[in-house]
């Protein structure tokens, strides 16, 4: 289920697919990079101890280790530290980021920069004064062409550029899901939109968190098994 939230409230609720017929408007974000994270390689069966030691113990080193030796240290490591129990990837809340950073559609755009860079996000949600969603802040819309000051403008108008209000930028209305929301259709959301990302929100509309394409191609890397073909 999708929901697409605007200055005035609830604009549409309904199926993902029909994203394309109802919001043909919204304008494309910019792709944004990935920080490379790896917190689980997988040394199994590779015949390599991984670099690295406890508090005093001896440095370990990437020497081969012999077959038996290593299945003794596989099995070790096992016993040491069991696999927790996984399940599919299927659903957005699997996914999601919980912590979410936001802004409000008051702040200018200069505040808005600042909380983006502060955080090294490439985007936020914009609430209104009741802390209710009413667009996203995206890096993109702020540096498009037809928005910025031309270099040979005068400081009064790049001025009059970072004073505006987020109302006046952001990209509103914005589409919405919940975290029960299967991970193929919100890939299917963000396609049709060309957004970075999605709030999530719950069934009365209150932010929960946000998903990005990061956090879609972060499951797909890390932590398998990824269900995309789930629902």
């Amino acid at each position: 289920m999708l929901a697409i939230y605007g200055t005035s409230g609830l604009v549409y609720r309904g199926p993902i697919e029909d994203l394309r017929r109802v919001l043909p408007s919204l304008r494309a974000g910019r792709l944004r990079a990935l920080a490379e994270e790896t917190d689980r390689p997988d040394f199994a069966g590779s015949g390599y101890r991984a670099v690295g030691r406890r508090s005093g113990d001896e440095p370990a080193s990437d020497t081969p280790l012999p077959r038996p030796a290593a299945a003794a240290v596989q099995a070790y490591g096992q016993v040491q530290h069991p696999a927790s129990q996984r399940h599919p990837l299927e659903r957005v809340q699997d996914v999601m980021s919980r912590e979410v950073v936001t802004v409000t559609e008051d702040m200018s755009v200069a505040q808005g920069w600042r909380r983006l860079a502060e955080r090294g996000l490439g985007q936020a949600p914009v609430l209104d004064a009741q802390g209710r969603l009413v667009g996203l802040l995206t890096r993109a819309e702020l540096l498009h062409i037809d928005r910025l000051p031309r270099p040979e403008d005068s400081a009064l108008v790049w001025r009059a550029f970072l004073a505006q209000p987020l109302s006046d930028v952001m990209v509103t209305p914005i589409p919405a899901v919940t975290p029960d929301t299967p991970l193929r259709r919100l890939a299917l959301a963000l396609l049709h939109t060309g957004l970075p990302g999605l709030p999530v929100v719950d069934g009365e509309g209150a932010l929960l968190g946000f998903v990005s394409r990061s956090d879609l191609l972060k499951a797909v890397v890390h932590d398998p098994p990824l269900d995309l073909w789930a629902g």
